[in-house]
């Protein structure tokens, strides 16, 4: 196993990289009494066509770093590169949010700008086993498919970056292996970057191209670890070898 303890030896520095982030720090409360500083020297790429998971300790800054690659903090030092505005980024939350008084297909045209709103989507819901639903309301939905939704409402804007925190929290085993097989779907039919947020360790090594491994807050990189071995490969038993070593390795991050 050859794994890369600096983002500079792995592909997504090569020129496929669809975004940049450097965050040399991030203060909150800045010259008042109790600044808290939240992250501090985290740098990576999340590469097109590539799935990267993001892991650290709750609390660590994780949703401080989305919210700045988002563009909604620019009270930090660094830069992400292109800018949030330019970036094409698309998010699905852990909560997804849908308007209970909108069917589906509303839930999901509403995200678009007014010119696309009405834009051929059945191939969409297609892909997401939705049309069924596109007339349905969030009331009538079950959690993975509510989060199928917003999923559907991500991919409508055609990011060339997707963003989810956390996705498959709270799913049955079934619902959880499904929506992962739709995101790696996704991931290989459009070729966008997919950054994820993830407590599950087994469950980013299911998918994930890299995995990058942030420490207690302040969040700082610990490592940059690719996974090498193609995603239909992975068996179980790699699955878990792979995260015991992880957790030896990174034990204030993966626990044994």
């Amino acid at each position: 196993m050859s794994d890369a303890g600096a983002e500079g030896s792995g592909s997504a520095d090569r020129g496929d990289a669809a975004l940049r982030v450097v965050i040399a720090r991030k203060v909150y409360g800045a010259g008042g009494p109790e600044p808290v500083e939240a992250v501090r020297d985290l740098a990576f790429s999340v590469a097109a066509g590539q799935i990267t998971c993001l892991i650290g300790p709750s609390g660590a800054g994780k949703t401080t770093t989305l919210r700045i690659l988002l563009g909604l903090d620019p009270n930090y030092e660094g830069s992400v590169t292109p800018h949030p505005d330019e970036a094409g980024i698309a998010m699905a939350f852990q909560e997804p949010r849908l308007l209970p008084w909108r069917t589906v297909e509303q839930n999901v045209r509403l995200a678009l700008p007014r010119a696309a709103r009405r834009q051929d989507l059945d191939a969409l819901f297609a892909s997401l086993g939705l049309t069924p639903w596109r007339s349905r309301y969030p009331g009538a939905l079950s959690l993975g498919m509510a989060r199928r939704v917003s999923l559907a409402r991500a991919l409508a804007q055609k990011p060339g970056i997707l963003i989810l925190d956390e996705p498959f929290v709270s799913l049955d085993d079934t619902s959880a292996a499904a929506l992962r097989a739709l995101v790696v779907e996704a991931v290989d039919r459009t070729r966008m970057g997919v950054l994820m947020v993830t407590h599950n360790v087994a469950e980013a090594i299911e998918i994930a191209d890299r995995l990058l491994l942030v420490s207690g807050r302040p969040a700082t990189l610990l490592g940059s670890i690719p996974l090498e071995t193609a995603r239909g490969s992975r068996e179980r038993s790699w699955i878990e070898a792979r995260r015991t070593d992880l957790a030896k390795r990174f034990p204030t991050v993966i626990a044994g």
